[in-house]
């Protein structure tokens, strides 16, 4: 073979190891220790100062250092922004826990818009693909509730009693859907771990192929039902599609 011909051979090669190494995982909620608070970038989001707080700390949760919400007729989600390259690491992975369903909350309701625990993710969308009332909405909205106001979110939920699978709009907001992963009392009790494409997820809610997120929060929220909720979260980041969730061992 010659000097060319090898040149081309070892530089496809090369080129083909790299196109095969996978992304790194993206840590977005994995804690080392515990703190007295959750560390930065994490911080309370609250919509309405009205309302109670959902009250969050970090512990040693079964084997795994989590993030505790404690929700008693209270609202607040614990959340941080997010730098993330969909494209690249499209699959959300974390564990989850609650210790029982809500006993009177309705996702097709106002009244009982409630969950024992719920992942949050806001995505900004290119102007273009909003409509003019869409657009008129939102900035409503933004003067009434502040510039957290997304244009839009996907809440995944741990229902009480919706099918798994359900997919609906929020019952406050068209811009936030709902999807149930987990459904009443049956993985009650103990940690159980989630693998989301947010990406292929968030395409499908929104109808559009550009989607941005900008920011991941988690809770557990009562307000609207005066029950209590007690939740955790652990481990959470992103991977490629192909690549298998890094979870630890530990809380197994």
């Amino acid at each position: 073979m010659g000097t060319r011909g090898l040149c081309a051979l070892l530089c496809l090669s090369v080129g083909s190891a790299l196109a095969a190494e996978p992304h790194a995982a993206l840590d977005v909620g994995r804690f080392a220790s515990v703190q007295a608070t959750p560390p930065s970038p994490w911080q309370l989001l609250r919509f309405d100062a009205q309302v109670a707080p959902t009250q969050y700390r970090l512990r040693d949760w079964d084997g795994v250092v989590a993030l505790e919400a404690r929700a008693n007729a209270s609202m607040a989600l614990l959340a941080r922004p997010l730098t993330v390259e969909l494209s690249r690491t499209p699959i959300l992975c974390w564990r989850w826990r609650i210790d029982a369903p809500l006993l009177n909350a309705d996702m097709t309701t106002k009244a009982g818009d409630d969950y024992a625990a719920r992942l949050y993710l806001a995505f900004s969308l290119p102007s273009r693909e909003l409509s003019l009332l869409t657009r008129a909405k939102l900035a409503l909205a933004r003067r009434l509730y502040g510039a957290q106001v997304p244009d839009a979110a996907l809440n995944y939920v741990w229902d009480n009693r919706q099918p798994i699978g359900t997919v609906r709009p929020n019952a406050y907001t068209e811009r936030a859907q709902m999807w149930v992963l987990r459904s009443g009392a049956a993985a009650a009790g103990g940690w159980v771990s989630e693998r989301r494409d947010v990406l292929a997820d968030a395409q499908q809610a929104f109808g559009t192929q550009q989607v941005q997120a900008s920011l991941l929060a988690v809770g557990a929220d009562t307000d609207n039902t005066g029950e209590q909720a007690h939740a955790g979260f652990a481990e959470l980041h992103f991977v490629a599609l192909n690549q298998p969730c890094q979870f630890s061992p530990r809380g197994r």
